[in-house]
């Protein structure tokens, strides 16, 4: 089936997480991408290698992940939108410029397809442990979004979402998938562009003459020139005015890094994206993103098989994590259940959230398989007792 100018591949499709993520950000608008190959995150680029010169766009395999993350910077700042995609070791390289493009106010999306760690770790094989490092990997103090698809379909779903977040609030966000929904193939349905909702870039007003491009509007965001259209402004990793120009001191640095976490904390509501059953009258909940919580279905369901009152909250959306939807959980339930393929950081959280107002039970697995859903019920089943 033959894509529409805007390169969507209207339809059902039979394909796996790497490839509707691609399709994903190509149906977002995305005409840019830089990549490094690494395990298992290189089907995402080798599809949208393949895909952009029928549409119009560039990629290019850079040489390196430093070099990969800059590059979708100053593509942006050229007007594209762009991304790129990675996985374990290619993520650490990057966060120096996920930390930049948080500073430069860059929007952008960045793919972990995550593995086995730490180091080189299993290539091959499905991890969950660079969530924190998502949210805290690169130095000083900035706020970062990041969602968590657990199939294929939301894989292209969440992808326009990451691309719509990051054009409204200017940010960088991460996108966390994992090596079982990356190379897992499912029915995936993408609707006609018509349908499509996409958030446009902040362009902005002001005649070229006008210095203050960085002065934020009402939601603390502020709107975006592009190089080559007669403006000049600056663009600097430094502490900045609203000016772009560096400016160094501590009035500054607490105005400008106040703001930065302020736009996306005021929104935590808003980007908070979960999926909850039952949870009202549960006395256990499982608190579950990515793969995990697929398996962690399976557990529910045969703990509820038993008679036990068990309820479901999955994270979409895990940075800024949804605090209050945490604390409702654990004022109305007994015990929290949070299974992960790492060894125990999401759990947390959700034990911060709920601040002692229920047992929090976390479920560690290192990763390299997935856990099997007679692990989660024994967890449920001690923590409902």
């Amino acid at each position: 089936m033959e894509a529409d100018p805007r390169g969507v591949l209207t339809g059902v499709h039979f394909i796996d997480g790497d490839h509707a993520c691609c399709e994903g950000a190509l149906a977002a608008g995305a005409r840019f991408a830089a990549g490094y190959p690494i395990t298992p995150s290189t089907e995402v680029v080798e599809r949208f290698a393949s895909r952009i010169p029928t549409i119009g766009g560039t990629f290019i395999q850079m040489e390196d992940e430093l070099a990969s993350s800059i590059a979708i910077l100053g593509a942006v700042w050229g007007g594209a939108k762009a991304f790129t995609v990675t996985s374990g070791p290619g993520f650490s390289l990057m966060m120096e410029h996920i930390g930049y493009a948080a500073m430069t106010e860059t929007p952008c999306v960045f793919v972990n397809v995550q593995r086995g760690g730490p180091s080189t770790g299993l290539p091959t094989l499905p991890a969950q442990a660079d969530m924190m490092q998502a949210r805290w990997g690169s130095h000083g103090d900035y706020e970062i979004i990041a969602l968590c698809p657990n199939s294929p379909q939301e894989c292209f779903d969440l992808m326009i979402e990451a691309f719509n977040f990051s054009e409204q609030y200017r940010t960088p966000v991460m996108f966390m998938m994992d090596e079982v929904v990356g190379h897992m193939t499912e029915k995936v349905v993408i609707p006609a562009p018509d349908r499509i909702r996409l958030y446009p870039r902040r362009h902005t007003r002001k005649a070229p003459g006008e210095l203050n491009l960085y002065e934020p509007e009402e939601d603390l965001v502020p709107a975006m020139a592009h190089a080559g259209e007669g403006y000049r402004f600056h663009v600097t990793g430094l502490t900045h005015d609203e000016r772009g120009y560096p400016a160094m001191n501590a009035r500054a640095q607490d105005r400008l890094i106040g703001r930065l976490q302020e736009k996306i904390r005021r929104a935590a509501e808003s980007l908070a994206l979960f999926e909850e059953e039952a949870v009202e009258e549960a006395d256990v909940v499982v608190i579950s993103y990515g793969i995990t919580s697929r398996v962690a279905q399976r557990a529910i369901d045969m703990a509820r098989e038993s008679g036990l009152r068990v309820g479901k909250f999955r994270l979409k959306t895990v940075w800024p994590f949804p605090d209050a939807h945490i604390r409702r959980l654990a004022a109305g339930a007994r015990a929290l259940v949070v299974p992960e393929l790492n060894r125990g950081q999401i759990v947390r959280e959700v034990e911060r959230a709920a601040a002692g107002a229920a047992r929090v039970v976390g479920v560690p697995h290192a990763g390299g398989s997935v856990h099997r859903p007679e692990r989660i019920l024994e967890a449920i089943r001690e923590a409902a007792a």
